[in-house]
């Protein structure tokens, strides 16, 4: 750490990492969140980058970006602008500049800024010399020069020594917010112990880029954020992703099943397959499948035979799995599809994020065929709601369809690691064996959950089939007996409103408005309701973790308020469905289908213009 520069206390800061393709800028953000979080504060993160596998080098399309928010207090938001920009090519710098604020640092490798460079990212002159950047600190080092000359000695040629640009930025942001450049080389050694000669370069460019800033004269003052309030425990930085791996993990031991995840790949929801692939030592089972339909057909399977199955998603797949959910609902067998959305129909835009498949979730099949929807809030809510998600298909034999999106699924938080023997027990209702009154579709009287007869258990030989059956699992086209067995399903569905928690306010009880959120737009939303409250507006936030059925109170929430107002990511699914269940109340609506998560100050200000207004 410098002894010659003061330090100034801040008690949040948001850092973006923006480069090529090719850069590093996502290895970069995730070391310096880690760093950070080893550091004790509080941190929320958001990794942005193309579709395309290498997009053209030196182009706006090809830019990655990963943005990091930390602070000293609660950190709902990865952040709406940054306070710190790196900028390791003039694309990247024309394609973030928007995002960072008046004022705001920019760490700018000048070596990249040549003509051509220039000339691909749109520019008409060079910005680091006319004039454009005069409301930012431009810290416009030869990134590029001096990571070459720091790897010198070890004889590296020249492209293998350039990858390491990345860690010189790091270690300048570093230095910048006095973190601990031994931590972050532990770091480095280990996420290159295969490879020890390139962890050796990176670590030395690390240092020369900490080393940078303590003979950068423009530099008067370097930066602390301090540690955030957390209770005692062990954390962890996880993604949603990772997290909703864990959460269907530790679902299956609470159960006493084994765990059997059928997928195919598909962005963002990969990482739930091959963390999961990663827990064989567990007992759990993967299954990467030839396409959407194998893998949820053997998810079903793997149901039938009593394992805790599940499948994960994004939206395209979703469509491809509906005829399977409807087996699944007719069956009444416990499923877990994990829907991972992300903008856009068809193959739309993979790697952006939504909320664009409510409906698709809702009423995306064919036929009668309900099923519980739930959405997680957070990444490290993935975890919890892909537990709670579980605990319903299993206890009440029911498909669930958990949805995430590329947000919280690529983004990060601080998690603490719970204890096992603190998660609530799933007790799922198998059969007894020899049970001479046994039927397949007798139900519970209180739940309508018929029991599981894993095939193989003694005395208790039966049938399922994809057409409609009577109690006894006979195939039937009797009308009366149809029209019983729709109503049946679509009740024990909603009988599951009993099991799940009421809904909770936060901020004002009873208040002008109420601010309506679902999903993955939680911590903006409820952001935006504080600082909307600060303003004198008086202002409730209620959010929905459960979407199908909907908690018992929630008509009685909503009623408390003059005025409603839904805000999601698309044109107003969740706004819909509200006004088909509750027609007699009135919903506004703010909506935007950019790709991109709120910004917390537009999301107040559009807000604040439409409560004038009513």
């Amino acid at each position: 750490m410098s002894t010659k520069l003061p330090k100034i206390n801040l008690d949040q800061v948001v850092v973006k990492f923006a480069g090529d393709s090719g850069d590093g800028m996502q290895l970069t953000g995730t070391l310096f969140s880690e760093i950070s979080a080893k550091d004790g504060n509080d941190l929320s993160t958001f990794p942005d980058y193309p579709a395309e596998i290498r997009a053209p080098h030196n182009t706006v399309s090809g830019v990655s970006g990963f943005q990091v928010h930390i602070g000293s207090k609660r950190i709902l938001t990865s952040g709406d602008h940054c306070d710190v920009l790196v900028a390791m090519n003039p694309a990247s710098l024309k394609a973030n500049l928007k995002w960072a604020k008046m004022g705001a640092t920019l760490l700018v490798d000048a070596d990249t800024f040549v003509e051509e460079a220039i000339n691909k990212a749109g520019y008409t002159q060079n910005p680091l010399g006319d004039g454009s950047l005069s409301s930012y600190s431009v810290i416009d080092a030869p990134i590029t020069s001096l990571t070459r000359a720091a790897v010198l000695e070890l004889g590296l040629d020249i492209k293998t020594a350039e990858k390491s640009r990345n860690m010189f930025a790091l270690g300048v942001l570093l230095n910048l917010f006095n973190k601990d450049l031994q931590v972050a080389a532990q770091q480095v050694e280990y996420k290159f112990r295969k490879k020890p000669q390139i962890g050796e370069a990176n670590k030395k460019v690390l240092e020369a880029g900490w080393i940078y800033v303590e003979n950068l004269e423009l530099i008067s003052s370097t930066f602390h954020v301090g540690k955030a309030s957390m209770e005692p425990g062990n954390y962890r930085n996880i993604t949603g992703n990772i997290a909703t791996a864990w959460g269907l993990a530790a679902a299956a031991e609470k159960a006493g099943l084994q765990l059997f995840l059928g997928s195919y790949p598909i962005t963002p929801a990969t990482d739930i397959l091959t963390e999961l692939a990663s827990l064989k030592s567990l007992g759990i089972k993967t299954f990467q499948a030839e396409d959407e339909i194998a893998g949820i057909c053997s998810a079903i399977g793997a149901s039938l035979t009593g394992s805790l199955a599940a499948t994960s998603t994004s939206g395209p797949g979703l469509a491809l799995k509906s005829e399977a959910i409807g087996l699944a609902v007719m069956t009444e067998l416990p499923l877990v599809v994990v829907d991972v959305q992300r903008a856009g129909p068809s193959t739309g835009m993979p790697t952006k994020s939504e909320q664009g498949d409510l409906l698709q979730a809702l009423y995306g099949r064919n036929g009668e065929s309900p099923v519980v929807v739930m959405a997680a809030s957070s990444p490290v809510d993935c975890f919890y709601t892909a537990f709670e998600a579980c605990r319903i298909a299993l206890e009440h034999m029911t498909p669930v369809i958990l949805l995430s999106d590329g947000y919280i699924g690529n983004g990060s938080q601080l998690m603490k690691i719970p204890r096992m023997a603190d998660l609530p027990a799933i007790h799922p209702p198998f059969a007894q064996p020899n049970d001479p009154s046994y039927k397949p579709y007798q139900r519970d009287l209180d739940t309508l959950v018929r029991k599981w007869a894993v095939p193989g258990t003694e005395g208790l030989r039966h049938r399922l089939g994809s057409l409609e059956k009577t109690d006894a699992g006979a195939a039937s086209t009797d009308p009366e007996n149809h029209q019983r067995m729709v109503k049946l399903r679509a009740q024990k569905v909603q009988k599951v409103a009993g099991r799940i928690p009421e809904l909770k306010i936060e901020g004002d009880p009873n208040g002008d408005l109420l601010l309506i959120s679902w999903g993955g737009t939680c911590g903006a939303v409820r952001a935006a309701a504080e600082r909307l409250h600060k303003k004198g507006i008086s202002t409730g936030h209620v959010h929905f973790h459960h979407i199908m059925p909907v908690p018992r109170n929630t008509a009685e929430v909503l009623g408390r308020f003059k005025h409603r107002m839904v805000c999601e990511l698309n044109s107003g699914q969740f706004a819909g469905y509200l006004r088909m269940l509750f027609p007699g109340l009135t919903y506004e609506q703010y909506n935007e289908v950019t790709g991109q998560p709120f910004i917390v100050e537009n999301l107040v200000n559009s807000i604040t213009k439409i409560y004038e207004k009513l």
